[in-house]
């Protein structure tokens, strides 16, 4: 069983449901980066996405992209996130860690030597915003032999037809984007969640993740109450983009927001 299921099924069997946040890696610096995790899973992380610089985030709004800009200034690609990770797990073997990017880094590497490199890395799951289901089959082979789950996005208007498509091929978790838009964009309308999110189960037995939207403890808690898991990213990213001439206070405004989300989720 893979760390993402173990987690996943910890979480049930004591009433919990995941906290999982979402940084860029590399941003604002690139050793900002691995202390950061460790304190995220200090301050309640059950899982954490690793954002994957890159040069044209289409899903992502203002506030990620300008992250991504600032780690690619630094010349943080992909072999320097899985680098990341790698020295993640040199302390931490039990977090679950999943890259979250773009297919067009992966395919420059080539499939196979990315699944390889992931796998030496020890990362848990693959979210790649921009790669459907239908055209997934390399990819998600490579990983799944691997013991890599291939974690699919689901929008507001994805059918039942697709959503068994991705609870064929994906594994892991899914993750629900619960706004129209991109990342940080728009008012998180929980009614219209809840009432998805018995779309989706009645097409999957996988967990499911809650994102777009979340912005503070109370929202965290009311999202944890009908799904899976609670998926913060904007919100998090933002405390560093306020602070950029002072690092040490984001991080520090970070763990507080993730403290309360954690406190309020546990209620």
């Amino acid at each position: 069983m893979s760390r993402l299921a173990n987690k996943f099924a910890e979480l049930k069997a004591s009433g919990r449901k995941a906290l999982i946040p979402f940084i860029t890696a590399g941003d604002p610096y690139p050793e900002f980066t691995v202390p950061l995790l460790h304190e995220m899973v200090a301050a309640g992380a059950d899982v954490i996405e690793l954002g994957v610089p890159f040069s044209d985030p289409m899903a992502d709004g203002p506030v990620i992209q300008r992250a991504s800009e600032r780690a690619l200034s630094h010349h943080v690609g992909l072999r320097k996130v899985l680098s990341m990770a790698m020295e993640f797990r040199k302390t931490d073997q039990d977090t679950p860690l999943v890259l979250m990017g773009y297919l067009n880094p992966i395919e420059i590497m080539g499939y196979e030597d990315f699944a390889n490199a992931v796998q030496r890395a020890e990362v848990d799951g693959v979210l790649t915003v921009d790669l459907p289901p239908e055209e997934s089959e390399s990819c998600v082979r490579m990983l799944r032999d691997r013991g890599i789950d291939q974690i699919f996005l689901l929008a507001p208007n994805t059918n039942a037809e697709r959503i068994q498509k991705m609870d064929a091929v994906g594994s892991g978790y899914l993750y629900y984007v619960s706004l129209k838009g991109v990342t940080g964009a728009g008012h998180l309308d929980t009614a219209d969640v809840e009432e998805k999110l018995q779309l989706i189960r009645q097409n999957t037995a996988l967990p499911v993740g809650v994102g777009f939207g979340v912005k503070d403890a109370d929202t965290a808690k009311t999202i944890a109450a009908i799904a899976d898991g609670v998926v913060v990213g904007s919100a998090l990213i933002s405390k560093i983009e306020a602070n950029l001439d002072d690092p040490q206070r984001a991080k520090h405004e970070i763990i507080t927001l993730l403290k309360s989300m954690r406190a309020a989720m546990d209620v």
